[in-house]
């Protein structure tokens, strides 16, 4: 036995290590599609559910990967549909799924080898953008300490108004850990039948929520950087920067078109007074950066506040955050890139910092492949349903941004697109470019450049 236990170790860590010099965004889609079959399993027994009986696979498969993903689309209503056990599973899976796909397996590397080694230093440093390797080991347990203490925070805050709600304190404590958690992983679950409607008005409840939901949708590399030059906001990275000031405008640009084009909309604001308004209005406009929570009824807004929320989600968070989207230094780059063509500049720059060609053909690689997967889904969608486009592009790219708005229609979906939303979910979750290097067979690198001649363009 003394001899067998090391040698399971030694072969485990050697499968790892081989596995991630190979290809490390496969054995991170391998390890967060383990995590999912895992959960699954869970939700499909018996005790997950209110009624005692086993759910069907596709229910217990979607709601696993809306969880791990935390995208918060969900085809049965959470807070009646399942157990207090399967609550606290949903509540693993959000928790799991919110340390991000390229933190998941550097986790393995860990628990495998006691040990962080060079190649999961640097499957993990891809998903964290850390670039000094000795950082990674301590970072991982940061980002551990520091989404935990954020979620904490938030359950405290929100503690003694629910108490407040006639709910006595285990109850609330309950609804205060579940909020907080899915908050800050910008899941969009909720574990009661009405959700955030009955708190529409209460500033109390809603705001923690909006800041829980904003700050997670920063993403882990923005939140550490700021925390260390709180004082200095001139040292904070151009991807900080970027990050902030971006994620700000769209909240802020949302918000009010959001109040504009409901205002007058009997369906949504206006039975609420003008500080509700206010309140629904902000909330309206950050809940796009992917978190799915929702105080009004999505299916009755306008076509217009759909048609720009789906602008909104499709952008999402900030990179190696909670948050899902193309992200919003993709979007960033871009914008600065069509600037620095339009004042002929032959760099691209912000903050006085030059941003290298590469992060822009990236960021078109991820817009047009993020379109491209919206687009074929969408088309299977119409193909399986019969919807208009304006509901099914709504609940495609809220599945592909991980977001979990929706029409209300997710629930009557045909068990084909289910399948659909499933896939997308993952894929929206690990990234367009992390699928696209884990099915790569090789890295095509060529010694031989072709001469350069310039096509026309527009």
């Amino acid at each position: 036995m003394a001899r067998g236990g090391p040698g399971v170790a030694w072969r485990a860590r050697e499968f790892v290590d081989r596995s991630a010099r190979q290809s490390p965004a496969r054995l991170a889609l391998f390890v967060f599609g383990g995590v999912i079959a895992i959960i699954t399993a869970l939700l499909a027994t018996p005790w997950a559910t209110s009624s005692g009986h086993s759910p069907p696979f596709i229910d217990a498969l979607f709601t696993a990967t809306s969880a791990s993903t935390v995208t918060g689309l969900v085809v049965v209503p959470t807070g009646t549909y399942w157990s207090t056990m399967g609550l606290v599973v949903i509540l693993v899976a959000i928790k799991v799924g919110g340390l991000g796909v390229m933190t998941l397996a550097s986790l393995l590397g860990m628990a495998v080898s006691r040990r962080i080694g060079l190649t999961q230093r640097l499957l993990v440093s891809s998903e964290t953008k850390v670039t000094r390797l000795g950082e990674v080991g301590s970072l991982v347990r940061t980002v551990i300490i520091t989404s935990t203490a954020l979620e904490v925070i938030i359950a405290l805050i929100l503690l003694p108004r629910f108490h407040m709600y006639d709910e006595d304190w285990g109850e609330a404590a309950w609804h205060a850990i579940f909020y907080g958690v899915s908050a800050f992983n910008n899941a969009g679950f909720v574990p009661t039948e009405q959700g955030l409607t009955p708190f529409v008005s209460d500033w109390w409840v809603l705001m923690p929520i909006i800041i829980g939901v904003f700050i997670g949708s920063l993403g882990f590399p923005v939140i550490l950087n700021v925390a260390r030059n709180l004082r200095e906001p001139r040292r904070w990275s151009l991807h900080s920067k970027l990050t902030i000031t971006t994620s700000l405008g769209l909240v802020a640009f949302g918000s009010v078109l959001v109040a504009a084009f409901e205002w007058t909309n009997p369906g949504t604001f206006k039975p609420l007074g003008a500080s509700a308004t206010v309140l629904a209005s902000l909330f309206a406009g950050v809940m796009p950066r992917s978190a799915g929570f929702s105080t009004v009824d999505v299916g009755q807004m306008h076509e217009s506040t759909w048609l720009l929320t789906d602008a909104l989600m499709f952008v999402g968070g900030g990179s190696a955050s909670t948050a899902g989207g193309i992200k919003v230094t993709t979007l960033a780059v871009m914008l600065l890139a069509i600037v620095a063509e339009a004042r002929g500049d032959r760099d691209v720059e912000a903050y006085g910092r030059r941003i290298p060609r590469e992060a822009l053909q990236v960021a078109i690689a991820v817009s047009l492949v993020s379109a491209t997967f919206v687009l074929v889904s969408s088309l299977l969608l119409l193909a399986m349903t019969g919807w208009t486009l304006d509901v099914v592009l709504f609940e495609v790219i809220s599945a592909f941004a991980t977001c979990g708005l929706s029409t209300g229609v997710t629930e009557d979906l045909p068990t084909p697109a289910k399948y659909v939303l499933t896939v997308l979910m993952f894929i929206g979750r690990t990234g367009t470019m992390t699928l696209a290097a884990a099915l790569a067979l090789r890295n095509r690198r060529r010694v031989i450049r072709l001469p350069e001649e310039r096509p026309i363009i527009g």
